[in-house]
């Protein structure tokens, strides 16, 4: 019998514990759920030119406007907005700090918003816009020639009258109007001084020059508003084309990690299912069966354990087939010794004396053809065990030993 340990005192009670364990899997759990999910639960409601921003550079009230229309209107965040194309119209509305644009990742259609203001958001509520003032024309140039290295741009005064194929419009730009002048550009909305709305040739790639027809600031004006609902009007074949708001320029992209594959849909079931796995090895690991037990020595002492020793290495040889003619001469020599015979008889003699005492005592086998089959070899190890159990048998029947 292996030694145990005395029981030691647990500090808490089992049901502590299972609660212990329970609310940390559920801690672990919801912050590996925040931080898998965390970019797209933050607070897109920003300051800046975006369609996710309700402060006066933003472009919010455009697509609520456009919806209370019955427009087909969504905001993407996947990169490959742009590059997919189709029937719907693409909106990308830059920004002066923001990422440029390369034409030749527009499939189209679409409408290039350039940028004007320049804003300072309000430390206090980052939604809101503390303060905000021109952008430097060389820096919004800087925008324009990734689509004409030719354009150029500047700012006129308010133009009072803009004709255009859908109707006579007023705008009242903010400070100054933005123009593009390029030669490359086909005008679509010609004013003085240069472009409002151009279309790069051969595309359907269209550049506004100024953002105060459609951000939230320029929507306030009434006319502002209709001359910018009938462009997008007239880009969208009469209102046909869905219109996408294109919300990656602004760091709004969909992010995909590890996390979110693994505790979304196809995986999440396989991903609970490693985890019961994991609380049930955590489980059975855990759980002990009384005490533990010492450390036992690797070998043991005394005489069964050297006859178990003794036995394992000549298995390990192979070695018991050859063991038959050493057991019957151990035999033998046990039943000379329990039966007193002398030990002067030779082995003729020692032979015939077993087989008459047998025969004498009525016993079936003799002790001749029990010697015959131990005197060589064994076939196999089944064999050398049915042979010897019967010579056992056969010396206990002999001394009367039960």
């Amino acid at each position: 019998m292996s030694e145990r340990l005395p029981q030691a005192r647990t500090p808490f009670t089992g049901r502590v514990i299972i609660i212990l364990i329970v609310v940390s899997l559920l801690s672990l759990g919801a912050v590996l759920t925040l931080m898998a999910w965390s970019p797209d639960l933050a607070s897109r409601d920003r300051a800046g030119p975006t369609p996710y921003s309700r402060s006066a550079t933003g472009y919010e009230g455009l697509i609520n406007m456009l919806e209370a229309q019955g427009r087909d209107v969504s905001v993407s965040r996947l990169p490959r907005t742009m590059e997919t194309g189709g029937r719907r119209m693409v909106i990308a509305t830059l920004g002066i700090s923001g990422r440029s644009l390369d034409p030749d990742d527009i499939s189209g259609p679409a409408l290039i918003v350039l940028p004007k203001w320049n804003y300072r958001a309000n430390p206090a509520k980052r939604s809101w816009e503390a303060t905000s003032d021109l952008a430097s024309t060389e820096r919004v140039r800087i925008l324009l020639r990734e689509f004409d290295e030719d354009a150029d741009l500047t700012r006129e005064e308010n133009p009072g009258d803009i004709t255009t194929e859908f109707g006579t419009f007023s705008p009242d730009f903010e400070d100054e109007m933005q123009v593009i002048e390029a030669e490359q550009l086909e005008p679509l909305i010609s004013v003085p001084g240069g472009v409002l709305l151009g279309k790069i040739p051969d595309r359907e790639l269209y550049v506004l020059s100024d953002p105060d027809l459609l951000n939230n600031f320029g929507l306030s004006r009434l006319e502002n508003a209709r001359l910018g609902l009938g462009i997008l009007a007239d880009l969208s074949e009469n209102g046909s084309r869905p219109i996408v708001f294109d919300a990656t320029l602004h760091g709004f992209e969909h992010s995909t990690n590890l996390l979110k594959i693994l505790l979304d849909i196809p995986y999440l079931g396989a991903t609970l299912i490693g985890l019961a796995t994991m609380l049930l090895v955590g489980w059975a690991s855990a759980v002990r069966f009384g005490a533990p037990e010492r450390e036992t020595r690797a070998i043991q002492a005394g005489k069964r354990a050297l006859a178990d020793n003794s036995a394992g290495l000549i298995a390990m040889a192979g070695r018991e087939r050859r063991m038959a003619p050493g057991y019957l001469a151990l035999s033998r020599r046990a039943l000379s010794r329990e039966l007193g015979l002398p030990r002067t008889l030779s082995e003729e003699e020692y032979q015939a004396l077993l087989d008459r005492m047998a025969e004498h005592q009525g016993m079936e086998t003799s002790f001749s053809k029990l010697q015959a089959g131990l005197s060589s070899p064994a076939s196999s190890r089944d064999d050398l065990r049915n042979k010897a159990r019967a010579l056992w048998r056969w010396r206990k029947e002999m001394t009367h030993e039960q």
